[in-house]
């Protein structure tokens, strides 16, 4: 049975909707990561020019450059080679946080209270942009008289 090729966007699939190419297995990383081509490469300690060589086909993806995407981003080498599976080893939320938490635990205790207070702040930003009420904005229970 011959494979059914369709091109859509910049990724060549197959019949099972998998991403043919492992260059553009690497450039849907990084998309569903949302992170930039410097900030991806700065991740996993290779220069952008060297990097976008290898997105571009230009230069093979090689043994060392696969283990470190995986391990930096939680990747599934599986997906990463074959295309076949889940893109994430692990739950990208799960897999943020504890990025967010290798950091935290760096910096020191008057900078972690800092870090603390600027994420509540932001939080509460963003609920008052969605429309929903914050801590701030909710009233004590009224007791009936």
């Amino acid at each position: 049975m011959k494979a059914i090729i369709a091109i859509c966007s910049r990724f060549i699939y197959i019949e099972s909707g998998m991403i043919a190419k492992i260059q553009d297995r690497l450039v849907a990383v990084r998309e569903a990561l949302e992170i930039t081509q410097r900030d991806f490469c700065r991740g996993i300690y290779v220069s952008q020019s060297y990097y976008a060589q290898i997105e571009s086909g230009k230069r093979p993806v090689n043994d060392r450059l696969i283990a470190l995407v995986c391990s930096q981003y939680g990747v599934s080498k599986e997906y990463l080679i074959t295309g076949k599976g889940k893109m994430f080893s692990e739950d990208l939320a799960d897999l943020q946080l504890q990025q967010l938490l290798d950091i935290f635990t760096e910096l020191e205790p008057p900078f972690r209270d800092y870090v603390i207070l600027q994420v509540k702040q932001l939080v509460e930003a963003v609920k008052r942009q969605k429309g929903r009420p914050t801590r701030k904005d909710k009233k004590p229970p009224q007791n009936p008289k």
